[in-house]
């Protein structure tokens, strides 16, 4: 089991696309959840903050070993996720991986998740 938080910075003038990004995810929930079990994802969670001049976005996952890579995936709603992260994300700034020190997840959620 991989448990990860990523940040990504946002690229300038993106905010609104954002925005929009995020709230496509969230209305077409039901589709972005059937896309999941192919990756063994989880937990897939978003967030967001402003910091020194500058936006980022946050992915917090827990996904089980050799899931499907979303690049990968046919779904039309992975498809229109790659078209705004293209958009959005700034590739010139390397992801910041942050270490994960403690997995607090009891013995029975662990278990139902592998």
């Amino acid at each position: 089991m991989n448990v990860e938080l990523t940040r990504f910075r946002v690229k300038e003038g993106k905010s609104e696309i954002v925005d929009e990004w995020l709230k496509f995810l969230n209305d077409n929930m039901e589709d972005v959840l059937l896309t999941l079990e192919g990756e063994k994802m989880y937990v897939e969670t978003i967030f967001r903050e402003q910091l020194n001049g500058h936006e980022y976005l946050y992915w917090y996952s827990i996904q089980g070993e050799n899931g499907q890579d979303v690049q990968a995936s046919s779904h039309w709603i992975d498809k229109k996720h790659i078209e705004y992260w293209k958009e959005c994300i700034d590739e010139r700034f390397k992801p910041v991986d942050l270490k994960t020190e403690v997995v607090m997840i009891p013995n029975d959620i662990r278990k139902s998740l592998m």
